[in-house]
């Protein structure tokens, strides 16, 4: 029980099945965590509240946008009231809109970036005052390996997944005297309904790329996740941890 007496908040962490955030929810309760999972819609965060629930632990579902700073205070707010503190997040609400750049519009751009990059930093923004206050916080933001080498058609993605390296090293240097740690974990191709997408000659072609030679589950993201917020990562911080199997060696 790595996380017994710890408060989590995972967003994107929605019923998908095999989605990431799922994943990591399921996996920091199982630890000892109280998890609140936070999702679009409280019916979507609802399923995997349950199923936190179902297996012996503290759940609470909060519908929350992301890209809307109120709906973020709010759920917040509303964790604290649950649980008494919220000591863990874990910054997994994303987006994709691929296209060529020279085809891509502004709304493409600017929702991929609101919701993956600014997103992050509505929710930390959020944690950070009562991290602060209470000397203690363990902040990790998914990343992608799309965001530490490009990928053509996702000038989008890339620009905000890269940028929450430089977010979460900026606040891991104003945060860190605090006891509070800034990490990101930066999955390769994981299967995910995100990735089902793949044509299946696309998806050989990418997994002879892999040294692992397989795409890698939502529960090796997870566990990712869990060394970062768990007591020994306690001296790691402003870090980039990659789940990729080897693909961006």
């Amino acid at each position: 029980m790595l996380l017994e007496g710890r408060v989590a908040l995972v967003t994107g962490a929605g019923k998908e099945q095999r989605g990431i955030g799922r994943s990591v929810a399921l996996l920091l309760a199982k630890e000892g965590a109280a998890v609140a999972v936070g999702s679009r819609t409280v019916a979507n965060a609802e399923g995997v509240a349950e199923e936190v629930r179902a297996s012996g632990g503290r759940a609470l579902a909060i519908g929350l946008d992301v890209t809307v700073m109120e709906q973020v205070e709010e759920g917040v707010k509303r964790t604290i009231q649950e649980f008494g503190s919220v000591d863990l997040l874990v910054c997994n609400a994303g987006i994709t809109r691929d296209n060529l750049l020279m085809r891509m519009t502004p709304a493409e751009w600017n929702d991929v970036v609101q919701t993956n990059l600014t997103g992050a930093f509505h929710c930390t923004r959020a944690v950070s005052r009562g991290m602060v206050r209470q000397r203690y916080g363990r902040v990790v933001y998914i990343s992608s390996v799309v965001g530490l080498q490009g990928n053509a058609g996702q000038a989008n993605y890339a620009a905000a997944k890269a940028g929450l390296v430089g977010l979460a090293k900026a606040t891991a240097r104003e945060l860190g005297s605090r006891n509070i740690t800034v990490n990101v974990v930066a999955p390769g191709f994981i299967d995910t309904a995100m990735t089902d997408a793949i044509p299946p000659e696309a998806r050989e072609q990418v997994v002879n790329r892999i040294p692992a030679e397989r795409f890698g589950s939502p529960d090796d993201v997870a566990g990712a996740v869990l060394f970062l917020c768990g007591p020994y990562a306690n001296y790691v911080t402003g870090e980039t941890l990659r789940v990729d199997g080897g693909l961006a060696m």
